[in-house]
């Protein structure tokens, strides 16, 4: 199957959020990757998670992952050199993968929560993406751009409460 090296990586996702756990907040994941030799889902939260391979040929493997590994989404997630505005919190994050007819196309979605006003969260990661060379676009408290490897993404940075919520869309298509 040629999504089979995504299996390791996707293990350790799936087993993340150890260290959420007394908090009673953990992030979710789920993960899709579709192939034409068949594919492989992950969904997985604080308290462990599920991994399903289907192969092209019906069969299927069902792996139950306990909750075991502490994963550091926050502190591993970058732009091109760029993390989330500090103290941020990755709530979810969503992979769907295809790769098909010789075509790759892929969506990642992070979902977090970030300890600033949204015009301030936003004003801080232009700023970031400037130093770092990065050219993006701003509407409201919405930033766009393209990274070093062509992918479009977007974040957009909403109020909750004093603080702000938002989400990161990386496209590669």
């Amino acid at each position: 199957m040629r999504l089979a090296f995504l299996i390791p990586p996707m293990m350790l996702l799936a087993a993340c959020g150890s260290g959420e756990k007394t908090s009673g907040e953990g992030t979710e994941i789920s993960i899709n990757a579709d192939g034409d030799s068949g594919g492989v889902k992950i969904n997985a939260g604080k308290d462990g998670g599920k991994i399903k391979i289907d192969g092209e040929d019906g069969t299927a493997i069902n792996i139950d992952v306990p909750d075991f590994v502490d994963l550091d989404i926050e502190g591993d997630f970058d732009i091109d050199g760029v993390k989330l505005y500090p103290g941020s919190h990755v709530t979810k994050v969503d992979v769907n993968a295809t790769d098909r007819g010789g075509t790759d196309k892929a969506t990642v979605k992070l979902g977090f929560t970030s300890p600033a006003a949204p015009k301030v969260a936003a004003d801080w990661m232009a700023g970031e993406f400037g130093k770092q060379g990065v050219k993006v676009t701003r509407t409201g408290d919405t930033l766009a751009g393209k990274t070093s490897d062509g992918e479009d993404f977007t974040i957009s940075f909403g109020p909750d409460g004093k603080a702000a919520k938002g989400e990161v869309v990386i496209v590669k298509s």
